[in-house]
């Protein structure tokens, strides 16, 4: 069986093989836009089963995994940021806090779908207005969700986490391949 993973991230094309080593990628080319009455909660779940619907569509023998990860702080979703500001903006709103970050994740073939979502609380240190500046300086923020990447240089932010860490790099390894098994049976 042909396996599609319908997202760009590298992260989760890392992720994604510690279940199965060959998968195509085929990032899903959809409209991104939550609608209102979509909560914060659900937004994340909402985008990965438009993304491995639209791609299923196209590839319905394959079993297609599409996902998004939201960054979610006073119900404010921070996506990815816009610009340098952005990035700064966000971070000083993560600083000394917690927020959820939620992963949704659907798995599609033959016009069945599947999905479901994953929490994990994550703390932030206080930062200094030097941190700040020194990690968007890396380039790295701006292009994750929340303005961060727990796996690189943004780990020296994070006083701890309740959850799945792979969660929060963008797919909970553990649970998609429960589900994946699942779905497949």
């Amino acid at each position: 069986m042909k396996i599609i993973l319908a997202s760009a991230s590298p992260r989760r094309q890392e992720l994604l093989k510690y279940i199965v080593p060959d998968f195509d990628i085929i990032p899903a080319d959809i409209d991104e836009t939550i609608p209102d009455n979509i909560t914060a909660d659900k937004a994340a779940e909402y985008l990965a089963v438009k993304k491995a619907e639209h791609i299923s569509e196209q590839y319905p023998d394959s079993l297609v995994i599409g996902s998004d990860t939201v960054v979610i702080i006073g119900g404010e979703i921070l996506g990815k940021p816009s610009d340098k500001a952005d990035a700064e903006r966000m971070l000083r709103k993560l600083s000394g806090q917690v927020h959820t970050v939620v992963t949704g994740v659907c798995l599609s073939m033959n016009a069945r779908s599947e999905s479901f979502s994953m929490e994990t609380k994550v703390r932030f240190y206080p930062l200094t207005d030097k941190e700040i500046l020194d990690y968007i300086a890396t380039g790295e923020p701006m292009d994750k969700a929340g303005a961060y990447g727990i796996q690189g240089f943004g780990s020296v932010l994070i006083k701890g986490i309740e959850g799945d860490f792979f969660n929060v790099m963008g797919l909970p390894v553990a649970s998609l391949k429960r589900k994946m098994e699942g779905f497949i049976k």
